[in-house]
């Protein structure tokens, strides 16, 4: 008799493991892409929304189509109609799942940059696919977050799933950046304001007058305001110092590198 394939978890469970989690993902993202979509999404929505009712009365088809909007609206970060990974990991209503686990304990923006530095020592944006498990394990220490080593690799072979998915063996920062908190996620802060590598380059060099790679704080205030006005926004003072407060949690010591600005603020980083 053949062995029976392993029973997915429902989608109510208060608590997930990272495998769990794919599992989840596995099941709903049927054609392997790497994303949820079409006949898949609503598969994946129906089923979430008969779970969270406790209930196995479907919806009426009405009700449901505005639900799915309604849903869209809110879990779609990027606006491409799609479920990604990472999106479903933060809709997934567990703690142990490893990227809520994360969000929960990862405590500051500068606490993951302090940690993202001791591996990303070229600056170059990525680290290394190899160096993954040292930089989780140092997150997890700083913000006091016990683990057993099974537990780390766990996370790690779930975030290298999820995050490598070309194979190249690098993990870049704007991606690892959603492991952060949302209040805390310097990316999300910026997404009215995307510039293209020829704007990005054009702005940058024009405030690191000394051509040392790097602009201050109060290049950067400079910097952010020209950026408002060229986007016609309001320059609200208490806006632009939470601004500047998230982009200079990327710093080093003051110094607000190429690579990193140009992560938050540009639409399709050049490195």
């Amino acid at each position: 008799m053949a062995n029976k394939a392993p029973e997915v978890p429902p989608l109510h469970l208060a608590e997930l493991t990272a495998t769990q989690f794919l599992d989840i993902w596995n099941k709903f993202d049927t054609d392997g892409n790497g994303c949820i979509e079409g006949k898949e999404l609503e598969h994946f929505i129906l089923e979430l929304e008969v779970a969270r009712k406790g209930t196995s009365a479907e919806p009426s088809k009405a009700s449901f189509r505005d639900r799915m909007k309604e849903f869209m609206l809110k879990f779609d970060e990027n606006g491409d109609g799609k479920i990604e990974m990472s999106e479903l990991a933060q809709i997934l209503p567990t703690e142990e799942n490893f990227l809520l686990c994360f969000r929960q304990f990862v405590g500051s923006s500068a606490e993951f940059m302090a940690a993202w530095r001791k591996y990303d020592t070229d600056r170059s944006g990525y680290i290394e696919s190899n160096e993954l498990k040292g930089f989780l394990s140092d997150l997890l220490k700083k913000a006091n977050r016990h683990y057993d080593d099974k537990k780390l690799s766990e996370y790690t072979q779930t975030i290298l799933k999820m995050f490598d998915l070309n194979g190249d063996g690098k993990l870049g920062l704007s991606e690892m950046a959603r492991l952060l908190p949302v209040q805390e996620n310097f990316l999300l802060k910026f997404q009215n304001i995307k510039l293209s590598s020829d704007e990005f380059e054009s702005i940058f060099t024009y405030y690191d007058k000394d051509g040392n790679g790097y602009i201050d704080e109060h290049e950067l205030d400079a910097l952010l305001r020209d950026l408002y006005q060229k986007r016609k926004m309001v320059i609200d003072p208490q806006s632009l110092a939470s601004s500047k407060k998230s982009i200079m949690a990327l710093s080093d010591g003051g110094k607000l590198f190429r690579t990193e600005l140009e992560i938050v603020l540009c639409k399709e980083p050049s490195f």
